[in-house]
């Protein structure tokens, strides 16, 4: 399946490359995310957003939904937790006041398939209470040792879910992990473990997304100021098999969807693949040699669904 595809609607999404993580109560922030060239905008009540400030937050969020032109980028807003006072209420206010505008409500902190379950059903109440047209989607954020135990029964729990996010800071306060950075956002691993810390459970995420249909989106970079960490921080997602990662500043949005976008040499190699596979089923053979190297029927997946993300993105 390309990873574009949603499987349980059978629609095609917008890709969800590069998030741009923007605080619910900044104003200038917003307007200044909507002139951005990143697919998706994520308008935050949680984390980036003081106590003082919720409330308000919901009501900003709103107006810059309908106010700013978004143009192609794709908006979501991630609630509080849902075991917080503020959770349930983001999710009320901000789907009323600007549902038919909104593309995913971003979910943190999911333990269990009933934190899904509770905003699929509230969401269901508020389209139909106020008549709008458009599902709205929701991402789920990963984000401690009980997520990730569960975390296929959650990839399974509605035919609203689309994506999987890794949050890796919360993820590291669940288990007892070490603080080896100021941001704690995936900065100086390779200091402290031989290998790739995170491995096991960037891994199971993505196999819980796939095996779903889901897409399967990436923690961010915490040292914005770090082009080069953010740069193997992100072949790391890549080469896992995510989709996209999440970025928290306008200058990593760049390296963020170069990073997740098929390379001029990527699409050359496909369609090299994809050729010669052609012509070894004119001949009725299964596998075929290019180059000196066996192409069977798994290397044809590959480069069919690196194509087709190429052909989604307008790159060939």
């Amino acid at each position: 399946m390309n990873s574009y595809d949603h499987a349980a609607g059978g629609n095609t999404m917008k890709p969800r490359r590069s998030t741009l993580s923007v605080p619910g109560h900044i104003e200038k922030m917003h307007v200044k995310a909507s002139q951005q060239r990143v697919d998706v905008v994520m308008l935050d009540l949680e984390d980036s957003v003081p106590l003082e400030a919720k409330a308000s937050a919901r009501n900003r969020i709103v107006q810059s939904i309908h106010e700013l032109n978004w143009q192609d980028t794709t908006v979501t807003f991630r609630i509080n937790g849902l075991d917080t006072p503020f959770g349930y209420r983001d999710l009320l206010e901000v789907v009323e006041g600007a549902g038919p505008k909104i593309d995913a409500v971003v979910v943190p902190k999911v333990n269990h398939p009933k934190d899904i379950h509770f905003v699929c059903r509230m969401l269901d109440g508020i389209e139909g209470a106020k008549g709008f047209s458009n599902r709205i989607n929701i991402e789920a954020i990963i984000e401690s040792a009980a997520g990730l135990e569960h975390v296929s029964r959650i990839a399974k729990a509605s035919d609203r879910l689309i994506t999987l996010v890794f949050g890796i800071v919360d993820y590291s306060v669940s288990i007892g992990a070490r603080l080896i950075s100021i941001s704690g956002h995936g900065e100086k691993e390779e200091e402290i473990y031989p290998g790739h810390r995170w491995n096991f459970e960037m891994s199971r995420i993505v196999m819980a997304a796939k095996a779903h249909g889901l897409l399967a989106i990436d923690a961010p970079y915490g040292n914005f100021k770090d082009p080069q960490g953010l740069q193997r921080s992100t072949a790391v997602a890549c080469a896992l098999g995510y989709d996209g990662k999440w970025a928290i500043h306008p200058d990593q949005i760049d390296i963020i969807q170069q990073a997740f976008s098929p390379s001029k040499e990527d699409i050359e190699r496909a369609v090299k693949v994809l050729a010669a596979h052609k012509e070894a089923r004119e001949k009725g053979l299964g596998a075929v040699a290019v180059e000196g190297r066996m192409v069977d029927q798994a290397t044809v997946r590959l480069a069919e669904q690196l194509y087709a993300q190429a052909k989604y993105l307008n790159m060939v």
